[in-house]
C-alpha cells in the first residue's frame, strides 16, 4: 500500500486530531466529495459547524501548504470572499500522526450557474480583486502551471499504466503525442501570478456572491488559467460569456488579451493531466469505487475521440475579446 493514502487515517484518530485542537464533535463526521485530500464536516459541541480537511500525504511540502495558507489569508484580508484556514495557538497547519490537516469554518451556498451572465459578471469581478492581490507576490515554493507537470510527466505516468487496454496503445499515443506536440509550441505563457488553479463551479459556493473554495491546487501561471473554465456552450455562447467576464474583470484587474491563445492548450493539459491523475492514484481503493469507468475500453476509447477533437480545436482561432 502506498504511503500516498490514507489507510492508517481511522475516526478514532480524526477525533484525537481534533481534540488536540480544543474541539470536540458532537455530530459525526459528514465525508465531502473529496478524493486527492479526505474532508469532513462536523457539528462542534458548542454548536459550531466545521470542516477538517487531511492532505494527501507526500503530495505537498509543508511549505507549500502554507504558502496556500497565507495566500488564502492574504485573500481574506483584502476582503475577497474565500474559506481560508483556522488558526489555533498561531499555526494553520496541524498534525496526527503522518498526517496533516487544517480547520474551516463550514460555509453554505449553492452552485454558481454557468450559463447565468449576471452570476460571470460577479466573477469576472471577484476573479479581478484576486488576481490584484495574487500579482503582488509571487509563490516561492509552490509549482507552476507548466508543460513537464501537465504533459511530459502525465504522459510518462500513462505510458506505465496498465490500465490503458493494449488494443488501443498505438490509437491513444499517436494522438496523445500529437496534442502533446501542439500544445507544447501553443502554451508560451507570459506573465505568471499566484492562481487558484481549479477555479470551476464544484469549488464556488453562491451566497450573495460567489465565494472561492479549496486552494489545492494553488500555483504559479497565467491569468487566463483562472477564466477559461467558466466558459460554456458553442463558440458564439463562449464569446458572450468571456466578454463578460473580462469586461467585469478588468474593473480591478488588467488582462492581457493575448492569454486568450492559451486557453485551448490549458484545456489540453488540464485533460492529460486528469488521466494520468486517475492513474496514479488507481491503488486508492477510493478512486475505483469512485471512477470504475476508468478501467474500461469504452472510457479509453471516448478518450481517443475527445483527444481528436481537442487536436482540431487546438488547430481554430482562439476566442478574441473584439466581436465578429
Amino acid at each position: 500500500m502506498s504511503d500516498f493514502t490514507f489507510a492508517e487515517l481511522s475516526p478514532d484518530m480524526i477525533l484525537a486530531a481534533l481534540e488536540q485542537c480544543g474541539i470536540f464533535p458532537q455530530s459525526g463526521l459528514l465525508a465531502l466529495n473529496s478524493y486527492e485530500n479526505r474532508v469532513y464536516q462536523f457539528l462542534s459541541d458548542e454548536q459550531k459547524r466545521y470542516v477538517v480537511k487531511f492532505y494527501r500525504p507526500q503530495r505537498w511540502t509543508n511549505e507549500q501548504i502554507l504558502e496556500e495558507h497565507a495566500f488564502s489569508q492574504a485573500l481574506a484580508d483584502a476582503e475577497i470572499p474565500v474559506v481560508a484556514p483556522l488558526a489555533h495557538q498561531g499555526q494553520t497547519l496541524h498534525f496526527a500522526e503522518q498526517y496533516r490537516f487544517a480547520l474551516f469554518n463550514s460555509v453554505g451556498g449553492r452552485q454558481f450557474e454557468l450559463d447565468n451572465l449576471d452570476h460571470l459578471e460577479w466573477m469576472g469581478r471577484f476573479i479581478g480583486r484576486m488576481h490584484k492581490v495574487a500579482s503582488s507576490t509571487p509563490f516561492t515554493h509552490r509549482p507552476t502551471m507548466d508543460i513537464e507537470s501537465y504533459l511530459t510527466k502525465p504522459r510518462q505516468t500513462l505510458a506505465s499504466s496498465t490500465l490503458l487496454p493494449e488494443s488501443l496503445h498505438t490509437a491513444f499515443f499517436t494522438i496523445l503525442d500529437q496534442v502533446i506536440e501542439l500544445t507544447q509550441e501553443l502554451y508560451q505563457p507570459g506573465q505568471l501570478i499566484r492562481l487558484h488553479g481549479d477555479c470551476h463551479a464544484g469549488n464556488i459556493l453562491w451566497r450573495d456572491g460567489p465565494m472561492f473554495v479549496d486552494l489545492d491546487d494553488s500555483r504559479m501561471g497565467p491569468a487566463v488559467q483562472d477564466l477559461w473554465m467558466m466558459l460554456n456552450g458553442d463558440r458564439s455562447q463562449q464569446q458572450m460569456q468571456l466578454e463578460t467576464l473580462i469586461e467585469s474583470y478588468e474593473e480591478f484587474c488588467e488582462f492581457d488579451s493575448k492569454e486568450l491563445a492559451l486557453m485551448e492548450p490549458l484545456r489540453a493539459m488540464r485533460m492529460v493531466h486528469y488521466m494520468a491523475w486517475l492513474s496514479d492514484r488507481w491503488e486508492d481503493p477510493a478512486f475505483p469505487r469512485a471512477f470504475p469507468w476508468f478501467a474500461e475500453n469504452r472510457y479509453w476509447e471516448q478518450q481517443i475521440l475527445a483527444l481528436k477533437e481537442q487536436f482540431a480545436t487546438l488547430q481554430e482561432p482562439p476566442l478574441s475579446l473584439v466581436p465578429y
